[in-house]
């Protein structure tokens, strides 16, 4: 994965079947818990993943991330994705390429990506931000690998907690994932 050319990011929308209570802490079974991931899984196996792969492999693009969160003014879910179109890319040869399932797509104006939420950019060596988007990026692709890895059909969700816990121990941080996100998703 590239750093993102800032001057030429598209925000693309695919659809997430999953109610609004499906992402606050509100108490639900393991069970509903469990549906809802599964439908995450699924999506990102389907459509994610595939329409990142088709714009790869056209070398439309050459970075990316994905988070899920609503639109504005809108109380469903998406998978909101940022590309970074590779040098030459016209936006109308992007826009072609994207599959018909990828909604609103919009050019982000001149100083969208100058900085990221929750990250100092004066603690990055050459304060440089497209290094740390990089870094972002690199995480969405993690998850597309992790969820291509597992057979279909449903994957336990402690299954991926582990593997969180064995990616954050790097730092010494995996006791963190066992404290914060096995008693969230457990005690429910």
């Amino acid at each position: 994965m590239q750093k993102p050319n800032l001057d030429k990011l598209w925000e693309v929308w695919i659809p997430l079947d999953l109610p609004p209570e499906a992402f606050r802490a509100t108490p639900r079974t393991l069970a509903k818990q469990q549906e809802w991931f599964n439908k995450i899984v699924d999506t990102i196996r389907s459509h994610v993943s595939e329409a990142i792969s088709a714009l790869e492999t056209s070398k439309k693009i050459d970075w990316y991330y994905f988070l899920i969160h609503q639109r504005e003014n809108d109380v469903n879910s998406y998978f909101h994705i940022i590309f970074s179109l590779k040098e030459g890319v016209e936006s109308r040869d992007f826009l072609d390429s994207l599959p018909s399932y990828c909604l609103h797509p919009k050019q982000l104006g001149h100083g969208y990506g100058e900085s990221i939420s929750g990250i100092e950019k004066s603690l990055l060596k050459n304060e440089e931000i497209e290094e740390a988007w990089k870094i972002i990026g690199e995480q969405s692709e993690w998850v597309i690998r992790m969820v291509k890895i597992h057979k279909d059909g449903e994957i336990p969700i402690k299954q991926f907690i582990q593997f969180i816990y064995f990616y954050m121990n790097v730092m010494g941080l995996g006791h963190l994932s066992r404290l914060v996100l096995i008693p969230m998703v457990f005690s429910f």
